[in-house]
C-alpha cells in the first residue's frame, strides 16, 4: 500500500533543501515532487478557467491519496497564499522519515490556515468556520504528525 507524506510550507524558501534531504533518505527523485501555484495560468479556450482547473486537479489528487475534501481545500488555500507543497511517496519507514524532515523545516498544519487571514496590508476579512470533516475514508488512513501529513492509499 503506497504511503505519501505531504508538507505545506508557507514560504517556498526551504523547499529545495527539504527535497535534497529527502533524497538523501534514499527516495528516487521521481517519488519526490514539489508544487507551487503557477505565477500565471494558460488560457486554453473561451470557457477556460485555468486557476479553477489547477485547484480542482490538486484537490482531486489530494483526496485520491486520502485527504479529506476540507484538508485538500486548505492545501489549495496554502498555495493561493504563496506557499508550496512537498510530496514524498515510498515505504512506511522512509515516508515517516520524510515527514519528520518536512516538520523540522517548518511544514505547517493545514488547520493553521483556518482563521488566519493572508497578509493583505490593511484589508481585513471575516473568519468563517470550515465545517471540517476529519473522518478517514474507507480503505485509507490519515495521520497527523506535526505539520506534514501521512496518507496511506
Amino acid at each position: 500500500m503506497p504511503k505519501t507524506a505531504v508538507g505545506l510550507f508557507e514560504n517556498p524558501g526551504p523547499v529545495d533543501d527539504v527535497v535534497r534531504e529527502i533524497e538523501t533518505l534514499g527516495f528516487p527523485r521521481r517519488e519526490v515532487r514539489t508544487l507551487n501555484e503557477p505565477a500565471s495560468f494558460e488560457v486554453t479556450g473561451v470557457m477556460s478557467f485555468p486557476r479553477l482547473d489547477f485547484e480542482v486537479d490538486l484537490i482531486r489528487e489530494l483526496t485520491r491519496i486520502g485527504a479529506t475534501k476540507a484538508e485538500a481545500q486548505d492545501y489549495a488555500e496554502g498555495l493561493r497564499r504563496g506557499g508550496a507543497l512537498v510530496f514524498a511517496t515510498g515505504s512506511n519507514e522512509k515516508v515517516d522519515d520524510a515527514a519528520e524532515m518536512m516538520n523540522r523545516h517548518g511544514a505547517i498544519e493545514v488547520e493553521e490556515l483556518i482563521g488566519r487571514e493572508p497578509n493583505t496590508g490593511n484589508v481585513t476579512g471575516k473568519n468563517e468556520p470550515s465545517g471540517r470533516d476529519d473522518s478517514s475514508q474507507t480503505g485509507r488512513t490519515r495521520q497527523a504528525g506535526g505539520g506534514a501529513r501521512l496518507f496511506a492509499w
